[in-house]
């Protein structure tokens, strides 16, 4: 029998979520050459098996592939959508006009990258609808590209970075889409080549155009980058053999179930005869007849036997049982390799090795990190907002550096968090009153649990500090407790006059006034 080669079997080993393609390890491994120039790897992630496992149509993985979907949703859930926050107020609105319009876009983009690795934003300023839109000639699109569109992207040999991208789709059209032509786009910062090949319809034709922008208007969403490899990681690649195999334990374990579930009547009969003819008469007459003839339990609730005779049932011991550890190691297989706490696939129960308390820290740091990866680019994306509206508007702004900031990732106990803030208050205040602090650092201290809390010293004369603040409202305090007094003591002297004319009463009256006022 002749043995399979190794290299076969390693080949067969490969996880099926990367296309097949032997980059600089193939070559040296094979070639025995280790002096090949360094390269990028330029494989990509299978994004039709990534979609097939998130919506769970494949039939290999049916079994197991309900875990995809609770994995890459939560993840980009609890990610959200970033805030941007820029210095110029001009800017500012202008991010905060497109941003708000875009909330799902941004959600959809966390949400793409996380499950095929790679999700590309393209920003076209498009021509648009002057009746739908007649509040907006300046719009700028959001367009997502598919990961699939985008055949090429050319980078800098020194630098990585994008110097140009090359697309490609394919499209029908036509009253009964008997019509097809292929579109080719290479983009780079001065102009965007386009190749038709097909038949396209009029107006759609090859050519080239100068790059308006001076930039190439695409956003590469990488998950999880690495230095050596050009496109990103699904999400689903490490835990996709965990699927695999939690499909066919499953799959084997029902099958066994399904063939040995069903017991088996078991009869020692001393005279086979005589009971058919106490039980199934209408047995013995199809035999006497020549026909065949078959004994159906159905609605047979006594059967009359002899002292001899005797009847069980056989049943064979549940097949999914022993399957159950197995099950069980697979399902926390999947746990650790996805880094998602078990209680996103709702075993928040007692039975669980963890409370949601407790795998509550886990999941934080995994967002926050996800969330640290695509910073860069979303300030990318609010710089190519700004330039663009800049150049349609021709409106300069005075900076275009962007801040990115994000929501809590999870809610946090409001009794908790107040008696934690609680806590801290005394302990700063102590720290203060002792001499051991200082009122800078304890304001400073605070305000990391504090949203709406400034600095303690501001350099900005329009946005005070927070001392500023507090010395505001102390002054604002003493009024009117100076106020409340005065008019206490004005009523004591009012009380105490015995013979008050008009006059005295109208001075009374205008004292009373300017004190309300003050107040």
């Amino acid at each position: 029998m002749a043995r399979t080669p190794w290299y076969k079997k390693a080949v067969g080993e490969i996880s099926k979520l990367r296309k097949s393609t032997f980059g600089v390890f193939g070559r040296i491994l094979f070639h025995g050459s280790a002096s090949v120039p360094y390269v990028l790897n330029s494989n990509k992630v299978d994004a039709t098996l990534t979609r097939a496992l998130y919506h769970n149509i494949h039939e290999d993985y049916k079994l197991g592939a309900g875990f995809a979907k609770p994995i890459i949703n939560t993840l980009s859930g609890f990610m959200g959508t970033p805030r941007f926050t820029v210095a110029d107020e001009d800017a500012q609105e202008v991010l905060d006009e497109h941003i708000n319009k875009w909330v799902s876009k941004v959600q959809r983009t966390h949400q793409l990258s996380l499950r095929d690795g790679d999700s590309y934003i393209y920003l076209a300023n498009l021509e648009v609808d002057s009746i739908l839109y007649p509040e907006n000639k300046t719009r700028i699109e959001y367009i997502i590209i598919p990961p699939e569109q985008v055949t090429n992207i050319e980078l800098d040999p020194q630098t990585h970075k994008p110097v140009a991208y090359v697309l490609e789709g394919r499209h029908k059209w036509g009253i009964d889409l008997d019509k097809e032509y292929t579109v080719k786009q290479r983009i780079t910062k001065d102009e965007i080549e386009t190749v038709v090949e097909g038949d396209a319809p009029e107006g759609v034709e090859s050519g080239t155009d100068p790059n308006k922008w001076g930039f190439i208007p695409i956003i590469h969403f990488k998950n999880e980058p690495e230095e050596t490899e050009k496109y990103g990681t699904s999400e689903l690649e490490a835990v996709e053999p965990y699927l695999k195999a939690y499909h066919d334990v499953m799959m084997h374990a029902l099958q066994g179930s399904k063939m040995h579930s069903t017991p088996r009547l078991k009869m020692k009969l001393a005279d086979v005869q005589t009971f058919l003819e106490n039980n199934f008469p209408e047995v013995v007459r199809a035999q006497e007849r020549g026909e065949d003839a078959k004994i159906r339990l159905e609605g047979q609730e006594l059967l009359l036997m002899n002292s001899e005779d005797d009847a069980a049932f056989i049943e064979v011991k549940s097949a999914t049982g022993d399957a159950k550890a197995l099950l069980t190691l697979l399902f926390y297989c999947i746990v650790d390799v996805s880094s998602v706490p078990e209680m996103v696939f709702g075993v928040h129960t007692p039975s669980s090795h963890a409370s949601v308390k407790e795998q509550g820290p886990i999941l934080i740091r995994h967002i926050s990190r996800k969330r640290e990866q695509v910073t860069e680019q979303w300030q990318l994306l609010a710089r190519m907002v700004l330039a663009m509206s800049s150049k349609i508007t021709g409106k300069r702004y005075e900076t275009y550096e962007t801040t990115i900031t994000w929501d809590t990732i999870l809610d946090r106990d409001e009794k908790e968090f107040a008696e934690t803030l609680k806590y801290i208050v005394e302990a700063l205040s102590a720290a203060v009153q002792g001499q051991i602090m200082s009122s800078d650092a304890a304001v400073d201290f605070l305000g990391q649990y504090v949203e709406t809390m400034r600095a303690y010293i501001s350099d900005d004369k329009e946005l005070p500090g927070e001392r500023e603040r507090i010395t505001t409202s102390m002054f604002l305090k003493s009024r009117l407790e100076d106020g409340q007094l005065l008019v206490d003591q004005l009523s004591e002297i009012e009380a105490g006059l015995e013979n008050k004319d008009q006059n005295t009463t109208n001075v009374f009256k205008l004292i009373r006034e300017s004190l309300a006022r003050a107040g």
